[in-house]
């Protein structure tokens, strides 16, 4: 079993390859893996409990970790009590406690 940390930094009402990003979290999540989607800069956007963006439902459905930058949160005014089923926000630090620990990573 690996250990992946996907980052997404895109906005996914904006740009179309972000539902490929997640389907590729997914995808390595059924296969066993440990999986880390980290929401970062317009990212965020998606997070939002009224986003209306089911694939990240999706996403948290197939076992992977979503994590929210909470600056990035911030920045946009999304409060943490607002965040989608499945979301948790979440500090930069973060990352590279998972890059250090020797995780497999891929920023979008």
């Amino acid at each position: 079993m690996a250990q992946y940390l996907l980052i997404e930094s895109r906005d996914p009402f904006d740009s179309n390859d972000v539902q490929n990003f997640y389907g590729l979290a997914s995808g390595l999540a059924k296969e066993g893996n440990e999986v880390t989607l980290f929401l970062v800069q317009n990212g965020v956007l998606a997070a939002r409990q009224n986003a209306r963006f089911a694939a990240l439902g999706a996403v948290a459905s197939a076992g992977v970790e979503i994590l929210a930058d909470d600056f990035s949160l911030d920045e946009r005014g999304i409060v943490t009590g607002g965040l989608a089923s499945g979301v948790k926000a979440a500090p930069l630090d973060i990352v590279i406690d998972q890059l250090a620990q020797g995780r497999k990573a891929i920023w979008h």
